[in-house]
């Protein structure tokens, strides 16, 4: 499985959130690629995300306004798109002032982690971690305590 995390705001190299980042990296089996950009206007802001999406490949929108799922309910979903011959996941987290609804339109699934607010870079080391644990979770591995 092939994961790209497109997202809005840049990752100092040296921080905690990158070195949190770069731990789940190193442990994933899938392969898992960033692209970054800063931070200006909703328009210039889709418009990148959009460019992150692949052909073929499902698109997973960060809301707060998503779907909540536990880990496992999304490993199963992770897991039906891989046996339908999806082999790539990309998602994507927005800029300060949200998501425009033309790429809301885009997802195949609009997913949230809660209703708080987290920062952007802090919301990347979370959802790198829960991308750990879903592949964990599919290949059975005791990572993740059921």
């Amino acid at each position: 499985m092939k994961i790209t995390l497109g997202v809005i705001g840049k990752c100092k190299p040296k921080s905690p959130e990158a070195e949190i980042i770069s731990r789940y990296q190193e442990r994933l089996k899938w392969e898992l690629k960033i692209k970054e950009k800063d931070n200006s206007t909703q328009q210039t802001e889709a418009k990148f995300l959009s460019s992150c999406i692949s052909p073929n490949s499902k698109v997973v929108v960060m809301d707060e306004r998503g779907k909540n799922m536990t880990s496992p309910e999304l490993a199963k979903l992770v897991e039906n798109w891989m046996q339908q011959g999806c082999s790539e996941i990309c998602f994507l987290i927005g800029g300060a002032e949200g998501h425009l609804e033309e790429t809301r339109q885009q997802a195949d699934l609009i997913l949230s982690f809660g209703k708080l607010t987290l920062p952007h870079i802090l919301m990347r080391a979370v959802l790198v971690e829960q991308i750990y644990r879903i592949e964990t979770i599919i290949n059975n591995h005791p990572y993740h305590k059921y």
